[in-house]
């Protein structure tokens, strides 16, 4: 029954999603070099340049709906859309290249074969490599971050959303038989694991590096609540960064640190009970002030963020194949209460609704003003990831 269950899930919401892709294809522009991204004020679809860092989301939620029903309309609206994006595979500006690249292209190697698209995955790690400073031992997210208290610029900032571009590094060196990519990967995350994870388990979304020395200089926040605190979409970023890194090194540090984190989301007491996190796991609690000039000050009521908590079933439901006994059994239960309140009508929208996106509620950067409760491509994109893994789990399949 446990099974049959968990299939109608996994069926009801891949059904659901195909509807409402259709009805996005159907309305969103067909000729620009631009993804959906989100919704504007006046709720339709708003779409972003290939080069904003959501552009791969799109084209892999079309590869993950090809993946799951068979539909051959869906291989060839995910190859042209996926194509759209080869320009971005020269792209140095900041390491968000693994999430545009690999979420599109890596999906679209993985299950059509294609020489070209491998190619285009290659190029794109040498790209991503140029932004790693051996003094450092880390990628450079962005080439600058001013403190919101307008203190200090930083030259050297990585948050900790990096740790997802690792997997594309990964690839390249079994691709390729090139080691450095893959040691630089290791590098990356042996240095996020010292400065990024606090001691309970949570996250730093930002630490600042002196380019020059290496060394640490301190943890900041570009999107949590303030410094200190654990901005939850952070916190899934690296339960499912150390999780991979586990994977491809079987370094049991990795994944004693992916546990960790784990454990820190699950047993928060500000989780709620159906398991959506809010933006933060610590608005407006004593003790964290945010920075005089983020604009969270200005948002009184607090927001969930459908997201984080897509990102976190995904990661969860890989973590939970790594582990034995009661954190198996924990792990794998968290991720299904996630997905279970993700397919309900609060957080799932209605067909044709929602800028045809998949989920409602989701929250991107409170402290910049931006995207508050709204939809945004990448809990789709999770959302169904961790759906995938799913169905493979319960019909007692390889989670990847």
């Amino acid at each position: 029954m446990a099974q049959n269950n968990g299939n109608k899930l996994v069926s009801d919401n891949f059904d659901f999603a195909k509807r409402q892709m259709v009805h996005m294809l159907e309305n969103i522009p067909q000729g620009e070099a631009k993804m959906p991204h989100s919704i504007n004020g006046k709720g339709n679809t708003s779409c972003r340049s290939i080069y904003w860092w959501t552009s791969g989301f799109f084209p892999g939620i079309l590869w993950y709906i090809n993946e799951y029903t068979g539909d051959k309309a869906f291989e060839s609206f995910a190859k042209k859309w996926t194509e759209k994006l080869e320009p971005v595979k020269t792209f140095k500006g900041n390491h968000d290249i693994g999430f545009m690249m690999y979420c599109s292209f890596g999906n679209a190697y993985r299950l059509t074969q294609n020489e070209k698209y491998k190619d285009i995955l290659i190029q794109s790690a040498y790209s991503l490599a140029t932004r790693f400073n051996p003094q450092v031992g880390t990628i450079k997210s962005w080439d600058s971050w001013r403190s919101w208290e307008n203190k200090h610029v930083f030259k050297y900032p990585v948050i900790i959303d990096n740790m997802m571009n690792l997997e594309l590094l990964f690839w390249a060196s079994k691709a390729t038989g090139d080691p450095s990519f893959r040691n630089i990967a290791i590098s990356h995350a042996e240095k996020t694991m010292k400065y990024q994870i606090r001691k309970d388990g949570s996250s730093y979304h930002l630490a600042c590096y002196d380019p020059e020395t290496g060394n640490f200089i301190k943890g900041e926040t570009s999107q949590g609540y303030s410094n200190e605190s654990t901005w939850s979409r952070g916190q899934g970023w690296g339960i499912y960064g150390f999780t991979l890194c586990y994977r491809e090194t079987k370094d049991p540090r990795f994944l004693k640190t992916a546990q960790r984190m784990a454990d820190y989301y699950i047993n928060h007491p500000n989780l709620p009970s159906d398991k959506i996190p809010w933006w933060d796991f610590d608005t407006h609690r004593p003790g964290f002030i945010p920075g005089k000039f983020s604009k969270t000050n200005k948002y009184i009521q607090n927001y969930r963020d459908a997201s984080a908590a897509s990102v976190t079933a995904s990661a969860l439901l890989e973590l939970s194949s790594y582990v034995k006994d009661d954190k198996k059994k924990i792990y794998t239960e968290t991720a299904l209460q996630i997905l279970t309140s993700l397919s309900s009508p609060e957080y799932r929208a209605e067909e044709g609704k929602n800028g045809n996106f998949i989920l409602k509620h989701s929250t991107g950067a409170i402290p910049h003003g931006s995207e508050v409760d709204v939809p945004l491509i990448y809990a789709d994109y999770y959302f169904l990831e961790a759906l995938l893994r799913y169905n493979r789990m319960i019909n007692n399949k390889p989670i990847l």
